[in-house]
């Protein structure tokens, strides 16, 4: 049995969340979400006293809403707790996925990282050709003039794309908001950097959209020398997800997620 030995120092602890997958208010799959995300960041910041928190990201993004909540979340916790947050990114932080790498204080990618996607994005089909050609009659009636706004299976109203372009000029204005309050002075002036476009690696360090290129074990044991732990932290996943089982509802959520990936070649 091992005594303790008092006044001895322990090694500094790395606390490391992994943020793996699409972005979604849904609790399917393995949505990255706030509601589900809570307790495991709250857990990482407060177990053990560690020195730093540093997140695995790998997310092609998803709900501005819930990138929005759990980066707070992030950065309210590094505010209490005083301590720095590292973000690594593995194949892809696009657009929410970077939105949540913005709330560390030091951003690092891989020389192959795909980075940024700051902007916002709407996609639906329209139905209105095909029901037609059927003989199908689309009957909606609503109390409200906009209830049926967007509605894929009628011809798309001008006033509506109006009316969604505000919008998303608003969400994208606080994802803009969001990245040069976290980045600041380290963003490069380029007219490019807010259209939605993406980087790789070193071409998004020379923007500004991260710190340098570096992974997670090596740059921990450089800040924080060779004895440094590393404690993981992960949404725990059910038995059947263990035993590669999937019901319906979890079928969906993984196509969903291979097409926010596959918009980025993965």
């Amino acid at each position: 049995m091992k005594l303790p030995i008092p006044f001895l120092k322990k090694p500094p602890t790395v606390a490391v969340i992994r943020l793996s997958g699409t972005i979604a208010a849904s609790a399917r799959g393995a949505a990255l979400n706030d509601t589900g995300l809570a307790l495991l960041i709250e857990r990482a910041f407060r177990k053990g006293k560690p020195a730093a928190v540093a997140l695995l990201i790998n997310s092609p993004g998803g709900s501005p809403v819930q990138s929005s909540l759990i980066a707070a979340r992030i950065r309210r916790l590094a505010r209490e707790k005083d301590i720095k947050v590292y973000a690594f990114i593995e194949d892809v932080a696009a657009s929410g996925g970077y939105w949540l790498a913005c709330a560390a204080d030091e951003i690092w990618v891989d020389v192959s990282s795909i980075v940024g996607s700051i902007g916002v994005i709407y996609a639906s089909f329209g139905f209105q050709d095909l029901i037609g050609k059927y003989g199908i009659e689309r009957r909606v009636h609503t109390a409200g003039k906009s209830k049926s706004m967007l509605d894929p299976f009628r011809a798309e109203k001008p006033a509506d794309i109006k009316k969604l372009k505000g919008w998303q000029e608003q969400i994208h204005g606080a994802f803009i908001d969001h990245v040069t309050s976290a980045r600041g002075s380290r963003l490069q002036a380029d007219d490019d950097l807010f259209t939605g476009d993406v980087w790789i690696g070193r071409s998004s360090v020379e923007r500004g959209l991260a710190d340098g290129v570096g992974h997670l074990v090596p740059k921990m044991k450089e800040i924080f020398g060779d004895k440094v732990r590393f404690r993981p932290y992960g949404p725990k996943r059910g038995l059947f997800q263990r035993l590669g089982a999937r019901f319906a509802d979890d079928m969906i959520a993984v196509a969903e997620e291979r097409a926010g990936f596959a918009r980025f070649g993965l």
